[in-house]
């Protein structure tokens, strides 16, 4: 089921929703589309357009947190879903430092990477194969992340994103799945 971008009154991006819950705010008259797909969502008295980028109608003030939430699905966007040792398509989660020497489960100590390798290294440190990181982990930064994270990205979404480093993420994305 495609996704919808949920923005707030004043365009600042929200989260993704399904499209069932994006008509459930425009049928409630708690929001208005901005962008549509082209689809016909049809009821027996309605045809509405499926929405892609809806805006609340009134403010919804949101507690501030500054950083980006750790879950596998952000992790994998951050490394473009690539192994940050061998750069072939990353299935798992490998903690640099393992946590069995210790290592934390935050963004600076935790990469994307393949079966094999992450086999390979087990719980053992990457300086003791010999191996390198292709790129040293960090957490990702600015309000765009909190939508590319979701792992359900869509080209309209973009305008409405790029004021809060949407290319930036899109550039670190596309750059290391490269």
């Amino acid at each position: 089921m495609p996704h919808v971008l949920v923005l707030n009154a004043s365009y600042e991006p929200l989260g993704v929703v399904s499209v069932r819950r994006a008509l459930i705010l425009l049928l409630n008259d708690k929001a208005v589309s901005l962008e549509s797909t082209g689809a016909l969502m049809r009821s027996a008295t309605h045809a509405i357009p499926a929405p892609s980028v809806v805006r609340l109608k009134r403010f919804v003030r949101v507690p501030y947190r500054s950083a980006v939430p750790l879950t596998r699905r952000a992790l994998f966007a951050r490394d473009g879903g690539r192994c940050a040792y061998c750069g072939g398509v990353a299935t798992s989660v490998d903690h640099v430092i393992p946590r069995s020497r210790g290592g934390q489960h935050a963004w600076d100590n935790v990469v994307a990477a393949c079966r094999s390798c992450n086999h390979i290294k087990a719980d053992r440190q990457v300086a003791e194969l010999g191996w390198r990181l292709r790129h040293q982990p960090g957490p990702p930064s600015g309000l765009a992340w909190r939508i590319i994270g979701t792992g359900h990205r869509d080209p309209r979404w973009l305008p409405y994103l790029q004021p809060y480093g949407a290319d930036d993420a899109l550039a670190r994305i596309e750059g290391r799945s490269a």
